[in-house]
């Protein structure tokens, strides 16, 4: 991103702040080849990190009274263009395909009776309830820890520990069929 680009959109509020401008080129003016290269990596796209870049620079721009403290700057910035980039995903939709669900091939496989696939089921049902229902819900389902947290009226946090245990129990029970 050039910074007469960035320059240009911004120029409308900073005319009626001259010094908001000076402190924020101060504070994040010399992060913009960093946060490009960053925004490359992350898309592999030129044109997409270009306009991340100016997305993040736009976001710091109004909230930048929020700021605390000033040495993390760059971390803000960061922190700011991976949320940008994760929005891109979250307004992206999917284009329905033109082809008939009767054409489409079923995906369905027999049930696993290998020895591997028994001792996880078995490991599975002896898990505690309170473990296994989010754990299922994750893998099985495909729910984020928010949307679990929201189905079983506990905080995000408490999912996150329930999966951990979860899987932390499963090791061990795996491990002792193992041995």
């Amino acid at each position: 991103m050039t910074a007469i680009a960035f320059d240009r959109s911004l120029s409308a509020t900073a005319a009626q702040d001259p010094s908001r401008e000076a402190r924020f080129n101060a504070l994040f003016g010399g992060y913009l080849d960093d946060l490009y290269r960053y925004a490359r990596w992350l898309t592999g796209d030129p044109g997409v990190a270009d306009d991340l870049v100016q997305e993040t620079m736009l976001r710091a721009w109004k909230n930048m009274d929020r700021l605390n403290d000033k040495t993390s700057a760059k971390s803000w910035l960061i922190t700011i263009l991976r949320r940008e980039n994760a929005r891109r995903f979250e307004r992206k939709r999917l284009q329905p395909s033109g082809i008939p669900a009767e054409e489409l091939q079923d995906g369905h496989r027999d049930y696993d009776t290998s020895t591997e696939a028994f001792a996880l089921r078995h490991a599975l049902e002896r898990l505690p309830e309170k473990y296994r229902e989010p754990l299922l819900l994750q893998i099985i389902h495909g729910y984020s820890q928010k949307e679990i947290a929201a189905q079983l009226g506990i905080s995000s946090a408490g999912v996150g520990t329930r999966l951990f245990r979860a899987r932390e129990k499963l090791r061990e029970m795996l491990g002792e069929l193992a041995a």
